[in-house]
């Protein structure tokens, strides 16, 4: 599953890349959730009958656990008031951002609350401890910045529902969270997920400190900016993947004799 997503660095995002370009010589069976995807598998020779266009599984779960009755445990987020306040979520984490790249992303969230009185950044730590260290630095003496645990899935999910912008160096999350209707802002040189840049639902970013605060600052105060990316259609996934997949067992292993339809976004 998720075959054929590339950015063609290896070094970028590390070591997932590595790690999906060796998985994909080694399957008999692909389902790349994309049409790009499956294009980028038989530019690597991967035989066109053994791939399978099914949408991404993560769609499927994540429209599962979403519930607008959602009753979060963590204290500070049920007090959290969504409604009246702008509220970003960040996550950072990625190798390739600890250093200076790391202090662009803290610093320009820091000035973003500076400059947005009614803005709320919500942002579980990793429990890398140079990045637990360097947020309490410069994010902990901040009141409109909440620096939490990390989540479980099932509140992180039901976090990202409630906010209004995601900011992440994360992979996943640039599939899920406009599945949310949520747009995000992705702080990484590259992406594995250019589909998602393509459709508007992310916005590639990257570590600069004037990029970041620009082009959040441009989302939270310019409401037909924020309302395209985030109307913006996932081509990710419509959340029937995990029937796509089946059906394309069955068909492998000929207990039916159709090939199913590729998913078209």
């Amino acid at each position: 599953m998720e075959a054929g997503l590339r950015t063609h660095n290896k070094y970028s995002p590390f070591p997932e890349e590595m790690n999906r370009q060796l998985t994909g010589v080694l399957a008999d069976l692909n389902f790349a959730p994309t049409s790009k995807a499956k294009a980028n598998l038989m530019l690597e020779n991967t035989a066109e009958d053994r791939i399978f266009v099914t949408g991404n599984t993560v769609i499927d779960a994540l429209l599962s656990v979403v519930d607008e009755n959602y009753q979060f445990e963590n204290q500070l987020l049920k007090k959290m008031d969504f409604a009246e306040k702008k509220v970003i979520l960040l996550t950072a984490h990625r190798r390739e951002n600890l250093g200076q790249p790391m202090e662009n992303i803290f610093r320009a969230v820091r000035e973003l609350t500076a400059e947005i009185s009614d803005l709320e950044v919500i942002f579980p730590v990793h429990l890398n401890p140079v990045i637990r260290e360097l947020s309490k630095k410069m994010l902990a003496d901040n009141n409109q910045i909440h620096l939490i645990e990390p989540l479980d899935y099932l509140p992180f999910a039901n976090l990202m529902a409630r906010v209004d912008l995601v900011l992440t160096d994360s992979g996943g999350i640039q599939e899920e969270a406009p599945s949310l209707g949520k747009p995000v802002l992705v702080l990484r040189d590259t992406t594995e997920r250019p589909e998602a840049v393509e459709a508007g639902t992310v916005l590639k970013v990257g570590t600069e400190y004037n990029d970041i605060y620009q082009q959040t600052y441009k989302l939270l105060t310019d409401s037909s900016e924020y309302n395209k990316h985030a109307a913006a259609v996932n081509p990710y996934g419509d959340g029937q993947a995990v029937v796509r997949i089946i059906k394309a067992m069955d068909f492998n292993f000929e207990f039916s004799q159709e090939r199913p339809e590729d998913f078209n976004q």
